[in-house]
């Protein structure tokens, strides 16, 4: 019993400690970035989860160095990754990034990207039923 109390104590504040954190990027590398990336996104509202995936890939693609990749994300919450990511598309738009060219603005670009997801969703369901229509296994 003496120990008990100890244990529970050190183990509920783990508990505590490692839970908090689930909102914000872990940068202890980049493959606990991408991880921790894809769990935040699954948990945002469905508007914000393009936005914040291409926050974090426009940041990722402007920044090779991974030290200093994982030094600028780690920690961010996804509000504060939408903010690195717009900051990083206005400063590469007026640059001349020849692919930030064809979008007049963050929200157009978003939009496009949106559009796009829609496109390959429709895509998808049209070509999973033409594959179930010539299919050969038959329900007897």
């Amino acid at each position: 019993m003496k120990y008990v109390s100890p244990l529970l104590l050190l183990v509920l504040s783990l508990l505590v400690i490692s839970c908090t954190s689930g909102s914000n990027i872990n940068g202890r590398s980049v493959k606990t970035a991408n991880r921790s990336v894809g769990m935040i996104k699954d948990r945002l509202p469905t508007e914000q989860r393009i936005e914040f995936e291409v926050s974090y890939w426009t940041v990722r693609d402007a920044i090779r160095n991974n030290k200093e990749f994982l030094g600028l994300v780690s920690g961010k919450s996804a509000e504060e990754m939408i903010v690195l990511g717009k900051q990083n598309f206005k400063e590469r738009k007026d640059s001349g990034f020849k692919a930030y060219e064809k979008y007049n603005s963050w929200e157009q670009m978003i939009a496009k990207f949106t559009q796009d997801r829609i496109d390959q969703r429709s895509s998808n369901d049209k070509s999973y039923n033409t594959n179930r229509d010539n299919n050969v296994l038959y329900s007897l």
